[in-house]
């Protein structure tokens, strides 16, 4: 019987390894906002989000830089934003994404206490909902 219930062990362990590396690998590029909207308020869109190797860059009136980590096994996956140096610096920001091949959409949880459970951004929250396009090189 130990058999069965290592070979699953096994796979899921495996399973969950190869998502996580998949999406490690697949959110990494520079991505342009398509949308966005923070408070279920439309948001201008002038900034571009670089992500690598555990560490971002948004590029908008004032540099924002930190590092983020990502649990892909999470329902919905789950993005943690740190930052360390520009408007964000010592913040801790909890979100969620979703990741359909060259679009990445993220739900930021601006108040940095609750992290979102959904896609949404509704009035009178602090909630930051952008959709992005990876940028072609």
């Amino acid at each position: 019987m130990k058999t069965p219930l290592l070979l699953s062990t096994f796979l899921l362990v495996t399973a969950f390894t190869t998502l996580a590396a998949e999406d490690a690998k697949d959110i990494q590029g520079t991505w342009l906002p398509e949308t966005a909207e923070l408070g279920g308020r439309p948001f201008k869109t002038n900034f571009t989000l670089k992500l690598d190797a555990g560490k971002y860059e948004v590029a908008a009136e004032n540099l924002d830089k930190g590092t983020y980590a990502i649990d892909p096994a999470a329902k919905p996956r789950t993005i943690d934003i740190t930052g360390v140096e520009g408007p964000n610096a010592g913040r801790k920001i909890p979100g969620i994404y979703e990741l359909d091949g060259d679009t990445l959409r993220l739900c930021y949880g601006m108040a940095g206490s609750t992290r979102p459970t959904e896609f949404k951004s509704a009035a009178g929250t602090r909630l930051f909902l952008v959709t992005y396009k990876r940028k072609k090189t």
